[in-house]
């Protein structure tokens, strides 16, 4: 009896033992593991896709998120003034790297750090708004994804947009003057309104409030279509853009297929979540060993136009055949 006593305790000793090891087993296991902070200048419900991209990158480089690796997300809400102070409580919170979604989002993490690792996507050009010293070789401690709009791929959403309503004389183009590729994208749309004989109206917009007023503007103007060039306010806020576009019954060309999926008429320009895709496959290798430096920024391979046709059929207009022949997506 004493015996079995004698055991009985032991055995309770050392489960208790063992149970209160596990916590710290687990503890342990938690701070080892790399904490990625994740920055954007839209909000969370705006950017769920870009949030999954971002996850199959990381997952295709070997880390899941609440496994292997830890993501802290800080959300400006389409407040640029707060990705400062976001991307300085990233740093404090002693992140491995952190990704940087959107121009001011990238601009804010940089200055907020010149040693913990950085991959971006932005729609600037990179080099010109010096977040990296050249593409092959970015330099530092920053690289990315790149899917900025070139002057030829703005001349490019201008001749479409032409295709579909051939008789337009006057065109106006959407631009956040707060935006760091502001001065280029309105600059470029100039030049290349010019080539196509196109009479161009710009109209600015550097939060959701000021939508109404630029719709109102260009109705006044008379114009009779719109480009809307790349910027994460307009991407977060693109539902409310499209459903003004339709308000105002102008067909409207953009530069993501989000915006076509959410009701837009076309889109042409790069892959957005296929840039977030790749973000994550950087930061995988990145916390594997590989320095920001060493990878060169991606620019887009491919550029997709994507056309709505209950959309065209709203506004009451006969979309080409040749133009769908050349479509990568319809969506009916």
């Amino acid at each position: 009896m004493q015996f079995g006593q004698l055991k009985r305790r032991e055995f309770i000793s050392l489960f208790g033992g063992a149970a209160a090891a596990w916590p710290a087993t687990a503890r342990a296991q938690q701070a080892a593991m790399p904490l990625v902070g994740f920055l954007r200048s839209t909000s969370a419900n705006a950017s769920i896709d870009l949030v999954a991209a971002l996850r199959r990158g990381l997952a295709e480089a070997g880390y899941t998120e609440g496994q292997n690796i830890a993501i802290d997300y800080r959300w400006a809400e389409n407040r640029n003034e707060r990705l400062a102070a976001l991307a300085a409580d990233l740093v404090r919170r002693q992140c491995a790297l952190i990704v940087a979604g959107g121009d001011g989002a990238a601009h804010a993490a940089k200055a907020a750090t010149a040693t913990i690792p950085i991959v971006f996507a932005t729609g600037d050009d990179p080099v010109k708004v010096g977040l990296v010293a050249g593409l092959n070789r970015p330099g530092g401690n920053i690289t990315g994804i790149s899917f900025f709009n070139s002057a030829e791929l703005e001349s490019k959403q201008l001749e479409l947009l032409r295709e579909v309503v051939p008789k337009a004389g006057a065109i106006g183009v959407l631009v956040n003057p707060s935006a760091t590729a502001a001065e280029s994208q309105e600059r470029e749309a100039q030049v290349a309104a010019r080539a196509l004989g196109l009479q161009l109206f710009v109209v600015n917009a550097s939060s959701e409030r000021d939508f109404d007023t630029a719709f109102a503007t260009l109705a006044q103007q008379r114009v009779e279509a719109l480009l809307i060039v790349g910027n994460a306010l307009f991407t977060g806020q693109r539902y409310r853009l499209v459903a003004a576009a339709a308000r105002y019954a102008l067909p409207t060309i953009y530069p993501l297929r989000e915006f076509v999926a959410a009701g837009g008429l076309m889109s042409y320009g790069g892959s957005l979540t296929e840039a977030y895709r790749q973000v994550g496959i950087y930061a995988g290798r990145i916390l594997k060993g590989e320095k920001p430096a060493d990878l060169p920024v991606t620019l887009p391979t491919k550029f997709e136009l994507v056309i709505n046709l209950q959309t065209a059929k709203g506004l009451g207009i006969e979309i080409p055949p040749t133009l769908l022949a050349r479509a990568d997506e319809v969506i009916e």
